[in-house]
């Protein structure tokens, strides 16, 4: 198949599977090793790669996963950026909609499901993630752009950090002039302010293993008012808010604190962090 020639000479190893090359990630973990695909993955490409070009389109163009013929979108992206290095200008823009229309597909409508109505906050999302990734695959066919190794290694995953750092940017544009609102009696977050803090978790966050974020992240945990802090702790340790069996050792047990009272400082907590986190991000 002829989009996989131009990975002949490029300097790189490659992996023969069969008869077909599967040129390897360029993307390295902190670690140092290499970011692999999936065996099973990798195997596919192999198979799809030998396939007439009319019949790898028609491939992807199956919707449903549970067909025994469906493409996986980490082929997919492989498939488009391999074409970087083929004359075939139309193989490209055949994949590349398809691929798009799955990102489409996946990501949340900006009206209501009654059509009525429309968020400003889930069109922000749609529009940045679909943006973003386009400005990947769009740079990727001028230069190798070692954030798509993640999308072959794991599509899902990937767009979902796309939609998280997408969803936590258009809450702090939303918010960025309003103070936290607590309730005067019990000391809780407002319930729209608690919402919006559930959807950030620093932990799971794209850029966690960025040793530049971690410490940003541990300052800032280190600012919080001391139970706070002692709760995230203990979140990070794996410590369970509450629990029914008498032997789990919980944040609720340690603290003498009720589960609703721990609940709402880790939500003061989270909402703080953002705050501090968004700031960095700023400077």
């Amino acid at each position: 198949m002829k989009q996989l020639d131009g990975a002949v000479g490029t300097g790189q190893d490659v992996r023969r599977t069969g008869e077909a090359i599967v040129a390897p990630l360029r993307k390295r973990r902190l670690s140092g090793e290499l970011y692999e695909r999936d065996s099973k993955i990798e195997v596919l490409i192999a198979e799809l790669a030998v396939l007439p070009h009319d019949e790898l389109i028609a491939r992807a163009g199956i919707t449903e996963r549970s067909d025994p013929g469906y493409i996986p979108s980490e082929c997919l992206v492989y498939f488009i950026r391999a074409s970087r290095h083929d004359d075939n200008e139309a193989l490209f823009e055949r994949l590349y909609r398809i691929l798009m229309r799955r990102v489409l597909h996946s990501l949340p409508k900006a009206e209501s499901s009654d059509g009525k109505t429309e968020s400003l906050t889930r069109g922000a999302v749609r529009d940045k993630v679909f943006g973003q990734f386009v400005e990947f695959l769009s740079a990727d066919r001028i230069d190798y752009v070692d954030k798509l190794d993640y999308f072959e290694v794991r599509f899902d995953g990937a767009l979902a950090n796309l939609r998280r750092d997408a969803q936590k940017n258009a809450w702090r544009d939303e918010n960025r002039s309003q103070p936290l609102e607590y309730d005067e009696e019990s000391g809780a977050l407002a319930p729209e302010v608690e919402a919006a803090a559930g959807i950030y978790d620093p932990f799971v966050a794209s850029d966690f293993d960025d040793p530049a974020f971690r410490s940003r992240l541990d300052a800032a945990i280190e600012a919080l008012p001391t139970e706070q802090s002692r709760i995230i702790h203990m979140l990070t340790q794996g410590f369970p808010i509450d629990s029914k069996e008498p032997d789990v050792m919980t944040i609720t047990r340690v603290l003498g604190r009720s589960e609703r009272t721990i609940r709402t400082y880790r939500d003061k907590a989270f909402a703080a962090l953002r705050a501090a986190m968004a700031d960095g991000e700023e400077r």
